[in-house]
């Protein structure tokens, strides 16, 4: 059996197109998420940030950016997607220890960690994501856009799936 390149390359040694084919597509990573602490003003409330400080928790709620296609869970502006949408965190080699919010299926965040790829990653099926979509590691079927929500109730949407993660 031949080894493949996830197995045989460290993330940082990755050329930029084998780095782009261990996205799984689940889409996690379009999902609002909020961080609850004692010092949240309204004025800062829902504004971004680059770290998490201690004492401070994060909740992954089930609204995505309304440029996901919720189907296929593909950004439907990829290539604009940072201009559309400042918040938006392009993932890179030179970033990955900074990005804090990756779920733990995340495919980086798992090779970062020393765990493998999931068995249900797209490159072990030929490039489809049926497998990851039947184990129920993506949001098909399981979010709401931010622009069809009001952003003041965002307690009613928090949930626990995002942080699920299966071999």
């Amino acid at each position: 059996m031949t080894e493949k390149f996830w197995q045989t390359k460290s993330l940082s040694e990755m050329t930029r197109s084998e780095w782009e084919s261990l996205c799984d597509g689940c889409a996690k990573c379009c999902l609002h998420k909020f961080i609850d602490d004692e010092d949240t003003t309204e004025e800062t409330e829902l504004m971004p940030t680059t770290h998490i400080n201690e004492g401070e928790q994060m909740s992954y709620s089930n609204i995505a950016c309304y440029l996901l296609n919720d189907k296929s869970c593909q950004c439907t502006q990829y290539d604009k997607r940072t201009k559309l949408v400042p918040d938006c965190v392009q993932l890179t080699q030179d970033n990955l220890d900074a990005i804090f919010f990756m779920p733990p299926s995340c495919t980086y965040r798992r090779l970062k960690e020393g765990r493998g790829i999931p068995s249900w990653h797209p490159l072990l099926h030929k490039g489809k994501k049926t497998a990851m979509h039947k184990a129920g590691m993506s949001v098909r079927g399981k979010i709401v856009k931010d622009s069809e929500v009001d952003i003041d109730f965002f307690e009613d949407y928090i949930v626990s799936w995002p942080l699920n993660d299966i071999d």
